[in-house]
């Protein structure tokens, strides 16, 4: 039998699974909320407990941090990306959980030359491109205010 394009397409429309991105687009939303509703929790927590602003926004985002390492280590934050999907991709999570992926992965090859340089590997680059950004728009409201 030939298989032409058309019945090629024709199989491959019947044997691949219903797209289900009402789904998948709902939860993505609702995960990532509740995570962000989470850090503002936190925050005014934090802050209820008296400390200032930026020590209790530091406060948030290492305890953010913190629980997104301990549930990669138990195996739960896949869990719950596998149901959730995108939104656990909210940036100081979702980036907590691929350094401690990256660790774990890591760690029989030894301290420095399997974890040392897995973490490095995912964040390196965060940290290169964060901090030429930062140096770039530096220079930028630099001139912005020379040029006042």
């Amino acid at each position: 039998m030939k298989v032409t394009p058309a019945i090629y397409q024709a199989m491959t429309a019947k044997a691949e699974p219903r797209s289900r991105s009402g789904v998948n687009i709902t939860m993505a939303f609702l995960t990532g909320g509740l995570i962000c509703a989470a850090g503002q929790l936190l925050l005014t927590g934090f802050l209820q407990l008296g400390l200032p602003q930026d020590a209790a926004s530091a406060w948030t985002s290492v305890t953010l941090v913190a629980c997104s390492a301990v549930l990669t280590g138990f195996g739960l934050y896949e869990r719950l990306a596998r149901h959730a999907g995108a939104g656990t991709l909210v940036p100081i999570t979702g980036f907590a959980n691929a350094v401690t992926s990256a660790a774990i992965e890591a760690r029989t090859e030894g301290f420095v030359l399997g974890i040392g340089t897995k973490i490095f590997t995912i964040a390196g680059p965060v940290i290169l491109y964060g901090c030429t950004a930062a140096a770039v728009y530096g220079v930028i409201r630099y001139l912005t205010l020379f040029w006042r």
